[in-house]
């Protein structure tokens, strides 16, 4: 019995496997843990791992274990976010750019242009202090931040296609610019933009994670890898494990995206 194309892609199962692991860990996360993420036991300060905590107790006594799924959760949530946002802001402009050109193109480029240019960590503090932190003003900073790189590279796929034979037919009998633009071009333009959102993800889970991680991110009680890698350091000799544990489900997350992406991308160029 021959196995499906998909099967055959070892990168693409294997970022399917470890990605779904995330999500589901994530979701139960969200939902259920054995403890409550934010319960402090003075008497379990530092806890080592043991039958009743898998993963030992942090400084303030708070099961880790727990506070891996949820902070997973919370990652992801802002991951997702994020990359919707940036998707479709970034659709939006980089479609209309693209399809229409001309003057429209020219002034929102240059902007796009002038956007990228700096470096998307500092664009999204400035955000952060007009919107202040925590956990959902992370996904709109880094969301608006990310629609300029999403809107490139549909502009350029939108640019690829507006003149193709199609294009050229449905114009000639009589369907609407938008009709063209979302039904006959942007269907065409779904395996770059698939690519672009495992990349978008990595990206978020790191931008997420440094901003946590300095304090301007997700705010206690919520927690998250990056603030949960932070407040380990403090501990970093005395109680190893809590920072390798933060830090090994943030290169998780990145790994299992990351082949997810490369996967994807043999398997469009087979």
């Amino acid at each position: 019995m021959n196995k499906p194309e998909w099967m055959k892609n070892r990168k693409f199962v294997t970022g399917i496997v470890i990605t779904a692991i995330v999500v589901i860990l994530s979701i139960i996360g969200t939902f259920f843990t054995p403890y409550d993420p934010n319960a402090m036991d003075a008497s379990a300060k530092l806890a080592p791992m043991s039958a009743a905590h898998l993963l030992g107790c942090d400084n303030f006594g708070r099961d880790i274990f727990s506070r891996i799924m949820s902070g997973m959760g919370t990652t992801l949530i802002v991951a997702i976010g994020t990359v919707l946002i940036g998707v479709m802001g970034g659709t939006v402009v980089g479609a209309f750019t693209g399809y229409y050109g001309g003057v429209i193109d020219e002034v929102l480029m240059r902007f796009n242009d002038a956007v990228l240019a700096f470096p998307s960590i500092l664009l999204a503090l400035v955000f952060i202090s007009i919107l202040g932190s925590g956990k959902y003003n992370v996904i709109i900073a880094l969301g608006i931040v990310f629609v300029p790189s999403y809107a490139r590279i549909v502009r350029s796929e939108f640019l690829r296609c507006k003149n193709m034979d199609y294009v050229k037919s449905a114009k000639l009998i009589g369907v609407s610019d938008l009709r063209i633009i979302f039904v006959h071009i942007l269907p065409n333009a779904y395996k770059v933009i698939l690519s672009s959102v495992a990349i978008g993800f990595n990206n978020a889970v790191l931008a997420e994670a440094g901003m946590s991680f300095l304090g301007i991110g997700v705010q206690p009680p919520d927690s998250s890898l990056g603030r949960m890698l932070s407040e380990a350091q403090t501990y970093l000799f005395i109680k190893p494990s809590y920072a390798i544990i933060s830090g090994s489900m943030i290169v998780l997350m990145i790994f299992g995206f990351s082949m997810l992406n490369e996967g994807m991308e043999e398997w469009s160029d087979a």
